[in-house]
């Protein structure tokens, strides 16, 4: 997990939730259904289901899914991600001005931006977000994780008790915001996309104290909705109603959403069944087998890769035969097709497939770097075999760290199955346990071998590259390579301004994390799949950050 991130927390199936986001395979563009007209008669409003309520909407705290879709749709910072997964301005008024040395970036803000209670949307105000994110008292995870080393002053505000205003966000007047980087990053004006960037009123926050974003009524809001309807974190019904001020309002067709928090799939397929809502949750497995083949089922992989992790500062982990053997020894094709099936596909790799492309050739990452560590049964054994020989051992007895729901234990079951039938001399001993204690357990690094995901939070490799450099915030296994840290460290400094050559050692990385050395097991990359009425028009979802956007969505008859 990630050291401050718990964004990306994913869910296995339905109820295993994991460490956020999401590439299509319906249209190209990530739409559906967005052929039809939309009728001047049909009413613009919609609902919509959800798993969860919202945990929270202060945009520089929170970090889970549902708060960060709300908060998209709610709330708009510089740049956003349209149906293409591709950056694009909001608040900003066109693309930044960008220094020689990739250094500084200088945006300029629409004029027409305005907060919901009709202040303007200024450079203060993002300033303002910024500096109270990276306050050690507000309890931000994502602040302190997206900004350190990335905005200039940023570690020494949080680590340090710098002064705020030392930190590289400035406002050069209402409308111009200047951002001052460490060292040039490739994706940065991808992460102005992502909700921890969103500004926050001053003036508004700090006359609301301790009640601020505790319900509707405590917040204001600059994106193409407005919560209507909302009464704090334990509503199970939620509503936006469109926000008649926000500067592109003319483009946003429905006039409200209601949400409701419907926890069972199969109750999510009945209300929608009987045209009581419109957009379901993502399907469990059997539901997704149920409609195979219905035109209204909107699936994609999604860049969302799940792995087992290997701690080693265990005798036997630390051993790269064993660790190879482990790796080597899981049919994965068999668990995403009896297990799963919902279209989640086999993952021999740590960077997932249809997520980045080559700057310089198109090449989709997975392209060049192909499967590493597949399934191989005899090369498996071999290895154990010369494993247990370097450790002087004839068999090692090891503790699986899993979640506690049905979908978790199934898919952990298998694993632990497969390992112990196909490595003679392997036990494994089950720990099935909640989300929050499993967090604990891998800040300590309290397990052998556990079942973890990742999603990443930009449009970039590094997003899942970072997790496993030395002593890094998201390693919690003790993995350690030079070799690694020195092609990262090539990636974010050497080759900054060369996106090919950063590219490509990012991708050098990855074989050295899995065919050097099989650091993490890889076992599969997820497959969404989402029921959307006819009449629903231009859903779109994205790849990473906020799963959903709403605004460009209409309805027809």
């Amino acid at each position: 997990m990630k050291k401050y991130s718990q964004l990306f927390v994913l869910m296995l199936s339905l109820s295993v939730v994991l460490a956020g986001c999401f590439g299509g395979d319906t249209d190209d563009d990530g739409d559906t259904n967005d052929d039809a007209g939309t009728a001047s008669d049909v009413p613009q409003e919609l609902t919509v289901l959800e798993t969860s309520s919202i945990p929270g909407l202060d945009t520089g705290i929170v970090a889970d899914t549902v708060s960060f879709s709300t908060m998209n749709n709610v709330f708009e910072g510089l740049n956003r991600l349209n149906a293409d997964q591709e950056t694009v301005p909001a608040v900003a008024d066109g693309e930044p001005e960008v220094s020689e040395d990739g250094t500084v970036y200088t945006y300029t803000l629409k004029e027409d931006a305005v907060w919901s209670n009709g202040d303007p949307v200024t450079a203060h105000d993002f300033v303002f977000a910024w500096q109270r994110a990276l306050d050690p008292e507000a309890g931000s995870d994502y602040g302190p994780y997206l900004m350190e080393g990335k905005i200039k002053g940023a570690s020494e505000i949080f680590n340090d008790g710098a002064d705020p205003s030392t930190l590289g966000a400035v406002a050069l007047d209402d409308k111009t915001l200047e951002i001052t980087l460490e060292k040039p990053i490739a994706y940065f004006n991808s992460l102005m996309a992502f909700p921890t960037f969103f500004p926050q009123n001053q003036a508004f926050v700090e006359e609301q104290g301790d009640k601020y974003a505790s319900d509707a009524s405590t917040l204001i809001f600059n994106g193409p909705f407005v919560l209507d309807t909302w009464a704090g974190t334990t509503a199970s019904e939620w509503e936006y109603a469109k926000n008649e001020d926000y500067w592109d309002a003319e483009n946003v067709a429905l006039d409200k959403i209601t949400f409701n928090e419907v926890k069972a799939s199969q109750t999510a397929v009945n209300l929608y069944e009987t045209g009581d809502a419109e957009i379901t949750s993502k399907l469990s497995s059997e539901l997704v087998a149920q409609f195979e083949g219905d035109p209204n089922l909107v699936s994609w992989l999604e860049p969302v890769v799940f792995w087992v992790k290997m701690n080693q500062t265990n005798d036997a982990l630390k051993n790269e035969n064993i660790r190879r053997a482990l790796a080597t020894a899981i049919d994965k094709q068999s668990l995403t097709d009896n297990i799963f099936n919902n279209g989640s596909i086999p993952a021999n790799y740590a960077v997932p497939q249809e997520f980045v492309q080559n700057p310089e050739t198109g090449e989709d990452f997975r392209e060049a770097n192909g499967d590493m560590l597949t399934y191989d049964l005899e090369a498996a054994q071999e290895f154990w075999a010369k494993g247990l020989e370097e450790l002087g051992e004839d068999s090692i007895q090891l503790s699986y760290l899993g979640g506690d729901s049905e979908a978790a234990m199934d898919a952990d079951e298998y694993i632990i199955n497969q390992l112990e039938t196909n490595l003679e001399g392997l036990s494994i001993k089950l720990d099935s346990v909640p989300f929050s204690v499993r967090l604990e357990r891998d800040k300590t690094l309290d397990y052998d071998l556990q079942f973890a995901g990742w999603g990443p939070d930009y449009l970039d490799p590094i997003s899942f590259s970072d997790l496993w450099i030395t002593d890094g915030g998201n390693n919690k296994m003790a993995y350690s390579s030079e070799k690694y840290d020195s092609l990262l460290k090539d990636a974010e400094t050497t080759y900054a301004n060369d996106p090919a050559k950063r590219f490509e050692a990012l991708q050098e990385a990855e074989k050295v994390l899995l065919e050097e050395d099989a650091a993490i097991i890889p076992i599969y990359q997820r497959k969404a799949n989402i029921l959307v009425n006819e009449n629903v028009n231009n859903f779109t979802y994205h790849d990473v950050g906020p799963e959903f956007s709403f605004f460009p969505i209409s309805k027809s008859e």
